[in-house]
């Protein structure tokens, strides 16, 4: 599966993964981690650091696929409101969740700070109205965040001016935010757990599975057979293959990197902004005081047209940048778009799928903060592995109603 077109910029950035040494014997494991993406890299890194025997596989590059083309805002804030999920899923589920994205952004905090070098950092998050009329909701979004002890504050229209120059009618803005270059962080901690003797091979693609009562059975198109107790697939948004039904709606987002505006961005540096229009647009800074701007989504999930349409969507989001801050130079230096995939109410999929069993556990760490959720999902597949309950297994599990 084509998952991304143009030039990530991350992967420019740090250049491609040295390969590691191929597979060149079967093997037996704990837990085979299908995908080496940052999502497949953080479980494995939870489960080995815990006394899992631990292998993984992925078929590209590490990082190759939609981590090398995630803008990677790291946020508590769900694409689904609060008070939108709560009448999904009731309000105690929904703060849950939102609670629980509040604590992910530490616990990534903590595990960047052990790799060191990864770009983390605090940031803030400006969440604004795109129009008036968005206003009266975004009230009743912060009343709801506060009232289950979320700490967020509401900006005036004054107050979005005078702070950053532009003009919106009101906005909330969070504190428990932060961001990271992906890429690097998933490279980081595959080759830590490489170093440390855990088996990772990339270009080692999974052509089969089989699950039974006790075992699973994985075969690679090099011939090799990998036999798990328990296989956990997170191969992101090709992890769908392994369903005869989808679970998700595939989509593509374009983003673009600007030159470096070193002294220039003011207030916006440390800032993440994104808006209330759906599909909305989002921008954020680089460690090298670059300016990260994404959005434009749309339906395509077929690569050849996203391809074709990276420089039109690219040019779009520079002049609504351009909109929002006139007064910064913006030159366009990279431009890229990536597959992404949401479900219907916003929520992750994490744990075992009725089609193959409880051995088989799936990562799908879909929607606008995936990072975040794979931050949760690790440590829920965990306690899945160790037989413990975990707050949100039956919220992320395929019983609930989406």
């Amino acid at each position: 599966m084509d998952l991304k077109s143009g030039y990530p910029f991350w992967a420019i950035r740090n250049g491609l993964a040295a390969p590691l040494p191929p597979l060149q014997a079967d093997l037996d494991c704990d837990v085979a981690v299908v995908g080496g993406g940052i999502t497949g890299a953080l479980i494995a890194d939870e489960l080995a650091a815990h006394g899992h025997s631990v292998a993984v596989l992925e078929r590209r590059d590490l990082g190759w696929g939609s981590t090398s083309a995630s803008t990677a805002l790291l946020q508590y804030e769900i694409d689904t409101h609060l008070v939108d999920l709560a009448r999904q899923h009731g309000e105690a589920d929904a703060a849950l969740a939102y609670r629980a994205c509040v604590d992910a952004i530490d616990w990534l905090r903590e595990r960047a700070s052990r790799l060191g070098g990864v770009c983390f950092t605090r940031s803030r998050s400006l969440y604004y109205a795109s129009r008036r009329r968005d206003v009266r909701g975004m009230r009743e979004e912060l009343e709801a965040r506060q009232r289950h002890g979320i700490d967020v504050e509401w900006y005036d229209a004054g107050d979005i001016k005078a702070d950053f120059g532009f003009d919106a009618p009101a906005a909330l803005l969070s504190h428990q935010a932060a961001q990271v270059d992906p890429y690097l962080m998933a490279k980081r901690l595959l080759r830590r757990l490489h170093r440390t003797g855990t088996p990772v091979h990339d270009h080692e693609d999974v052509v089969d599975m089989q699950a039974g009562s006790r075992r699973v059975e994985l075969r690679t198109a090099s011939g090799f057979r990998v036999r798990a107790g328990h296989v956990v697939l997170a191969c992101g948004y090709e992890s769908q293959r392994w369903l005869r039904k989808p679970v998700a709606r595939n989509r593509s987002s374009y983003a673009l990197v600007t030159d470096p505006l070193p002294g220039q961005l003011g207030a916006l540096v440390g800032m993440m902004l994104w808006e209330t229009a759906r599909p909305y647009l989002y921008l954020r800074t680089t460690p090298d005081q670059r300016l990260l701007v994404g959005g434009e989504d749309d339906k395509v999930d077929v690569p050849a047209r996203r391809d074709a349409r990276v420089k039109g969507k690219a040019d779009r989001l520079l002049e609504k940048a351009r909109k929002l801050f006139p007064w910064l130079p913006l030159r366009p230096a990279f431009a890229w778009a990536g597959t992404f995939a949401e479900t219907a109410d916003g929520l992750p999929w994490f744990g075992a799928h009725p089609q193959w069993g409880p051995r088989v556990l799936f990562a799908m760490a879909y929607g606008g903060n995936g990072i975040t959720y794979s931050a949760l999902g690790a440590q829920l597949l965990r306690a899945t592995l160790e037989r413990r309950k975990h707050p949100l297994a039956a919220l992320f599990s395929f019983q609930r109603k989406a």
